[in-house]
């Protein structure tokens, strides 16, 4: 599924995100960039030690924030390291929010033109598919009507039909509703 938000590409796709020929790869990080499992988990096996060493160079950092290193072996050239909250910490809406905002102003600052995103908290940290969803898609949405930004296309990259099923029906829901930045589109 393909959206056009200010001339900007929002895709939905199915697939591993290690694959995806982008510049950018976000991990859904833990705030010590220690790359565990799950998307990290892959990241690491993947790419190399170069980018868990850069981690090391950087972190910790807060719930909330993103910061960017190189992509050692993956097909793309950066990763985006954005934390995301566990669920019932509180705030956690929020903090999503900024995750992903924070990732998108990584990108623009780096002048970086393509970039995927996961679900992000979804996994180990238990954080709700479906609020994952509209949070996410609400703050890229609203990102690219409404900045100046580098970017040309953002995917989402998930990792099972279902996940892909739930994000291309609250795409959709916001589109027929005509939520900005949909209304008119």
């Amino acid at each position: 599924m393909e959206k056009i938000i200010n001339g900007k590409k929002l895709v939905l796709v199915l697939g591993d995100i290690t694959e995806l020929a982008v510049e950018a790869i976000v991990n859904a990080a833990n705030s010590g960039l220690q790359l565990g499992g799950g998307v990290a988990g892959a990241i690491r096996t993947k790419g190399g030690p170069s980018i868990q060493q850069e981690c090391n160079r950087i972190g910790p950092i807060r719930v909330g924030e993103a910061v960017l290193t190189g992509g050692g072996s993956l097909k793309a050239s950066y990763v985006i390291h954005a934390v995301g909250p566990v669920y019932g910490e509180g705030n956690e809406d929020e903090k999503l929010r900024n995750a992903t905002l924070g990732s998108l102003e990584r990108a623009t600052e780096k002048g970086i033109k393509s970039i995927a995103f996961p679900a992000i908290s979804t996994g180990i940290f238990g954080f709700p598919k479906d609020r994952c969803a509209r949070i996410m898609l609400k703050a890229v949405s609203e990102f690219l009507a409404g900045r100046e930004t580098s970017l040309e296309k953002v995917i989402f990259c998930l990792w099972s039909g279902a996940d892909l099923d739930l994000f291309e029906k609250t795409l959709a829901e916001a589109a027929a509703a005509e939520e900005p930045p949909f209304r008119g589109a």
